[in-house]
């Protein structure tokens, strides 16, 4: 069922270049087997969606990329923006200097609850300026209007002052991506941003993370639960099933036999009765 994929393209449309490469992984955790020799090249300037039932692998796959979680040992290889984050089980030596590089969102936003928004937006810089800086609130000039221009550009400006704990989930979600622009992040993965929020707020995240991608040609690779959500925002999916890659391809190729194919018959019903994920 698997669709090919030509050579992977920029947002530019410059073929060849790779933004995440994940070669022959394997993740074990006790007996279960969540990946499976995976194979994938991500291009850079690429919107892709990661989708699959609950199990299938999909977060852990993500969570490699920067090693966040550790691969099988092995002949399994990760490599991301061009330098290699995780071989044969271990991690590069210089993989925190590569996990700068690359901005990660979460479901549950992981920010600060009794920060202000811009304090959790300005730790981003906090590789540049320093933690005794951080703590104590002094940010430079052209940090602080790097933040306050982060939280503008994801549309929050107005709520900087605001305890976390206080805004709501979407206005938290869309924090976290001004928190990665901040960081100066070279791309962006995130893990089932939306799954948490109604479809207003999950529209408006998913509509930021688009714009990322377009506009500033940032490589996006998300999770979702909401399979409308990979068709309406990402060019192309990669559907996982049992730790395998099913299908990778152009997002508008996915039918519904096949995602009744990867998700189970009880998808078709939930076609039928318009609840599907």
């Amino acid at each position: 069922m698997s669709a090919p994929m030509s050579a992977p393209m920029s947002a530019s449309g410059k073929a060849g270049e790779i933004a995440f490469h994940a070669k022959s992984v394997s993740k074990t955790f006790g007996a279960r087997l969540a990946l499976n020799d995976v194979d994938l090249q991500i291009g850079s300037g690429e919107m892709v969606a990661l989708i699959g039932p609950s199990g299938s692998g999909k977060s852990t796959l993500l969570r490699t990329l920067t090693g966040l979680t550790r691969i099988d040992g092995g002949p399994g290889r990760i490599e991301a923006l061009g330098h290699t984050v995780q071989a044969g089980g271990k991690l590069d030596e210089h993989v925190r200097g590569l996990r700068a590089r690359v901005g990660f969102i979460f479901q549950q936003f992981n920010l600060v609850p009794r920060l202000s928004l811009y304090s959790n937006v300005m730790i981003g810089a906090l590789p540049r300026v320093g933690l005794l800086a951080g703590l104590v609130g002094r940010w430079p000039k052209a940090e602080s209007e790097r933040g306050m221009a982060a939280l503008v550009r994801v549309g929050v400006a107005d709520y900087a002052g605001q305890r976390a704990n206080t805004l709501s989930g979407g206005q938290q979600q869309r924090g976290a991506i001004a928190r990665t622009l901040v960081q100066g992040a070279e791309a962006i993965l995130a893990d089932e941003p939306v799954a948490s929020l109604d479809p207003v707020a999950a529209r408006k995240v998913m509509g930021v993370l688009q714009a990322l991608n377009r506009n500033d040609g940032l490589t996006v690779v998300v999770t979702l639960h909401h399979v409308e959500y990979a068709m309406r925002y990402c060019p192309r999916t990669v559907a996982l099933k049992d730790g395998k890659v099913v299908y990778d391809g152009p997002s508008a190729g996915l039918t519904r036999p096949m995602l009744v194919d990867i998700y189970g018959p009880e998808f078709e019903d939930m076609l039928s009765e318009g609840t599907a994920p």
